[in-house]
């Protein structure tokens, strides 16, 4: 349902319809990017779209969903969310500054990268947003990102034609080993938490 979507969407409006596409994927994850561009790369080579005008317009897309995310993150505010934190099991309002710390250093490596990793490429502009990355900054940098993974995805529907599903295939076992690590990580954060919430009760005893 979503291809004939997708499709009938790049039919009407051409290129601006791949890049609504992506702007939808970032801020609504069940339209995966992996199944998005490699049908428009394939596209291309039926002469229905210029390839470059599709890599231009998903980055247009791309950008704005991200400008979105980031501008949620800013109006959420450091502020609340050490409230929220506060509130929380297992987490304080000491965790949220210690990330705030983490992104002042770490950040601009994390808006690029984070565009190239799967369940990372949308969320990572909220902790931007919330962090107040310069939005100029934001914005170059997840263009670059952007256009190296959309320029992967987009050239591989062409080397493929209409093969272009494998593309979709690959990524979704690249996918499942980056998902597979994220669980991991989390796990191990996880696992830190609840050894300091016990610790603390420890200590208080």
């Amino acid at each position: 349902m979503i291809m004939n979507w997708i499709i009938s969407l790049m039919e009407a409006l051409g290129a601006p319809g791949v890049g609504f596409a992506v702007f939808l994927e970032n801020v609504f994850p069940p339209i995966p990017s992996e199944v998005v561009l490699p049908l428009a790369g394939f596209t291309t080579t039926q002469g229905d779209l210029n390839v470059w005008a599709a890599l231009i317009w998903s980055v247009i897309g791309s950008v704005a969903g991200a400008y979105l995310l980031y501008g949620l993150g800013r109006a959420i505010g450091a502020n609340r969310l050490r409230e929220i934190a506060d509130k929380m099991w297992l987490v304080d309002a000491s965790d949220v500054d210690k990330s705030l710390l983490w992104f002042d250093k770490y950040g601009r490596y994390s808006v690029f990268f984070g565009r190239l990793v799967p369940g990372v490429r949308s969320l990572i502009s909220i902790p931007a947003g919330v962090d107040k990355m310069n939005p100029l900054l934001f914005g170059v940098l997840t263009a670059v990102g952007s256009t190296i993974w959309n320029a992967i995805l987009i050239w591989a529907g062409v080397a493929l034609g209409a093969e272009w599903e494998t593309v979709s295939r690959w990524f979704e076992s690249y996918s499942s080993v980056i998902y597979a690590v994220i669980v991991l990580v989390l796990l191990f954060f996880l696992f830190k938490l609840v050894r300091r919430n016990a610790t603390k009760k420890a200590s208080s005893d």
